[in-house]
């Protein structure tokens, strides 16, 4: 018996345009209804994509800027949103800890392809207290932990085994030791200077509503926090 043969890949541009977004009902969005601050708005659009069910609503693209000023870009987990900012946590010695102490001003993308949403955040970045970062790190999973005690990230490993190695004695040591130091664990927040709500719109017709701080409120954000403070509001151009 001869066997089918296998069916022959289709070229990537194909596949790429064969792709459609938004096939689905999507919420309306009433500028005029946004609150005088994005820190509720953002709230409320959260709790909208978990009860969509979009995966992982809490991930989110973080944006920096290396020695050179060259941009680079990687996907984490948004930890808190209060009223000081959005909080993420790393490794200090990781390259995006390199990149944030010589230059702290980061900007940050959700994604909620369920309800055709995006928001975008730009400011300044804070390190948080050694406290907060202990108290950050042992408030998640043992993997976590571990995680955070494999190895020296963003640095060259020399094979899966070595890796594999050293992610086992992790385990093992989170398990054994869950109050363990991860000394250059740091939680780090974004003081949002711009946040942009945008919802899509199948017939293209997006809104994009951006909040602003005033210059002066800029200079006092540390003290006023995002729910707070002066903010100006202005709808952009698709």
């Amino acid at each position: 018996m001869s066997r089918a043969a296998a069916p022959t890949p289709r070229p990537f541009s194909a596949l790429l345009h064969a792709q459609r977004v938004w096939d689905t009902e999507l919420p309306d969005f009433d500028p005029a209804t946004a609150p005088p601050a994005p820190l509720p708005l953002f709230h409320a659009w959260f709790a909208d994509a978990v009860a969509a069910g979009q995966p992982e609503p809490h991930a989110m693209t973080l944006a920096t800027a290396d020695a050179e000023g060259l941009p680079d870009v990687r996907t984490l987990l948004l930890h808190d949103a209060d009223e000081r900012g959005f909080h993420f946590a790393s490794h200090a010695t990781s390259a995006k800890g390199d990149q944030l102490a010589a230059r702290p001003y980061a900007a940050l993308g959700f994604y909620w392809p369920s309800l055709g949403r995006q928001v975008r955040v730009r400011g300044p970045v804070l390190r948080c207290t050694p406290a907060e970062s202990h108290a950050d790190l042992h408030a998640r999973s043992t993997g976590a932990l571990a995680a955070a005690l494999t190895g020296t990230q963003s640095e060259v490993v020399e094979s899966v085994a070595a890796l594999h190695r050293a992610a086992d004695a992790a385990w093992e040591r989170a398990q054994a030791e869950p109050d363990a130091e991860a000394p250059t664990w740091t939680r780090y927040v974004v003081e949002p200077a711009e946040v942009e709500f945008f919802q899509g719109d199948a017939r293209r017709r997006h809104i994009r509503l951006r909040y602003r701080r005033t210059e002066a409120d800029t200079e006092t954000a540390s003290q006023t926090g995002p729910e707070t403070g002066d903010w100006t509001r202005e709808l952009l151009w698709p």
